[in-house]
């Protein structure tokens, strides 16, 4: 089987994500890895989708993850017909060519559409992605799932929500990710606020949340595959991220501590209400932000944090990602010969 990968740059890929995770288990079960960065498609004709790729066969010892990503920026790019790949992944942070790239995330999500157009297998779906490249995706599930919330470009908006929801509020780039200006604002230190408000608003839209008290803890980060728990001997996909005293953020990157989750029948119920609508939006693999009883956030781009987890929890998660994938990928080839011979 032939898995690409899109990704932002493969220059920027790192050994610790969950990508390269994915990718060398991939090779481990003896499939093609290609890696797509966001600049390399060629669009030929209508029926014609091409990828500069960088390609990297399995063999019969698996490279280290350092050894695999030096391997791979080492080759050279092999142009490649989209309808020769198995499964087209979209794995790449549209956040990170905001500022030197702004074309880069939209022009990926189109060749990705005109490639499952063209009846290639493409997660998670880029036509659903479109609805979902920021946070305000979280406003199309259920408001018992998620926290009291106002989108806006306007400090005053802010202030008077601000003074609806009392003590505290979070604020950050409706747009964004890794924990980016990310805002802790108290109802008695607003005399930045409309500074605050014109930063982030210097990226766009800015989104304010009520502060859920159970943030002091951390926030969990949860694997969704298809819509469901990625579970497996009876552990789930899931870590606590805690910050450090002085920090509101629990991005791992930013200094948080990961720690082992404890998954309660409560918090299996808040996720089973939004199961229904990622199956439907065909969001494959997904990563929740949970702080208490809400949801903060919906990752359907590029989820990480799965090898913090596989390391805490000694479970190898991408085992089985992988495999479930395999057995996707074959189920829609034979439902796409079904159809051609109708």
């Amino acid at each position: 089987m032939k898995i690409a990968f899109l990704i932002n740059q493969t220059h920027k890929e790192e050994d610790k994500f969950t990508t390269t995770l994915l990718a060398l288990k991939a090779l481990e079960r003896g499939h093609t890895v290609l890696y797509i960065g966001l600049a390399d498609f060629v669009y030929q004709d209508e029926l014609t989708v091409l990828a500069h790729c960088r390609v990297y066969e399995p063999g019969e010892k698996l490279p280290t993850a350092a050894r695999f990503l030096k391997q791979l920026r080492e080759s050279s790019k092999v142009l490649t017909d989209m309808a020769d790949i198995d499964v087209l992944w979209l794995r790449f942070d549209p956040t990170l060519d905001m500022i030197s790239r702004p074309w880069a995330a939209a022009s990926g999500i189109q060749f990705a559409q005109l490639v499952k157009r063209n009846g290639g297998f493409v997660i998670n779906d880029p036509d659903n992605l479109i609805q979902a490249n920021n946070k305000l995706y979280l406003e199309n599930f259920p408001k018992a799932v998620r926290p009291k919330t106002l989108v806006t470009r306007n400090h005053e908006d802010v202030l008077k929500f601000l003074k609806k929801q009392g003590d505290k509020i979070i604020l950050k780039p409706l747009k964004g990710s890794g924990g980016k200006n990310v805002f802790l604002i108290k109802s008695n230190e607003t005399q930045n606020l409309k500074q605050t408000v014109e930063a982030i608003a210097r990226d766009g839209y800015v989104i304010a949340q009520e502060y859920l008290p159970e943030a002091v803890k951390g926030d969990i980060r949860f694997f969704l595959i298809n819509g469901n728990p990625l579970e497996k001997d009876g552990k789930y996909a899931a870590l606590r991220r805690v910050q450090s005293a002085d920090e509101i953020r629990s991005n791992i990157h930013q200094g948080a501590t990961a720690e082992p989750a404890e998954i309660t029948p409560d918090i299996l119920k808040l996720i089973k209400k939004v199961s229904k609508k990622l199956r439907d939006d065909n969001m494959y693999l997904v990563g929740l932000d949970i702080v208490g009883d809400k949801i903060m956030e919906i990752n359907v781009f590029s989820p990480g944090a799965l090898r913090h987890i596989s390391q805490i929890t000694e479970v190898d998660f991408s085992d089985l990602v992988i495999e479930d994938l395999e057995k996707r990928v074959r189920s829609f080839h034979r439902a796409k010969k079904s159809t051609q011979k109708k």
